[in-house]
């Protein structure tokens, strides 16, 4: 990988980690901004780059660094939130995939890709609340409890911020189009 390829990847990481610390309490889930640099990572630097940025916030993460909304480290991975961040490195993936194969450049297109973006993170982050709730905490919630504190309740500010980056990307992609298209076709 390229050093200004590296760099992109690793400011969308660094973004989405100053996302995390921007945070709105609600149960269960804090609301957090981090699925903007989702969108934009994908949007912008295309499904493989995009995913690459988002595996190296959670990598940093997991190893250690305080980078996620309620710390870092290995244990990490048997919080409830967890399957939420496995959720951001799919859909950053997912929503570079259709942005690139759709050629996808009028925002209510851009909004669709975010959309599916967002409901990969909720299917992901909601199934692995559920177990975890289940099997590890041993507090388990019910299916409804779930998609309410899971998905329901952060659903219409995720949405705003969905449309929000639609707009955003419509209006950064002619910058990254030019950058993105060598990197893509390099490698």
């Amino acid at each position: 990988m390229k050093p200004k390829t590296m760099a992109y990847v690793s400011l969308f990481a660094a973004l989405t980690a100053i996302g995390a610390f921007i945070k709105i309490p609600i149960p269960y889930i804090p609301f957090t901004l981090q699925i903007v640099p989702v969108y934009l990572a994908g949007a912008l630097l295309g499904p493989r780059l995009g995913l690459y940025s988002q595996l190296c916030y959670i990598g940093i993460g997991l190893i250690g660094v305080p980078v996620f909304a309620e710390g870092g480290g290995l244990g990490y991975i048997f919080k409830p939130t967890f399957g939420y961040l496995i959720g951001y490195a799919m859909g950053a993936f997912m929503n570079g995939y259709l942005i690139q194969k759709y050629d996808l450049k009028k925002p209510f297109s851009i909004f669709s890709a975010n959309l599916s973006t967002l409901a990969i993170v909720y299917a992901v982050g909601c199934f692995w609340l559920y177990g975890a709730m289940k099997w590890i905490i041993e507090k388990p919630l019910s299916l409804s409890d779930t998609l309410l504190f899971g998905a329901v309740l952060p659903m219409p500010g995720d949405l705003l911020l969905c449309i929000l980056c639609s707009v955003l990307i419509h209006r950064m992609q002619p910058q990254f189009s030019r950058l993105s298209s060598k990197r893509i076709k390099a490698g």
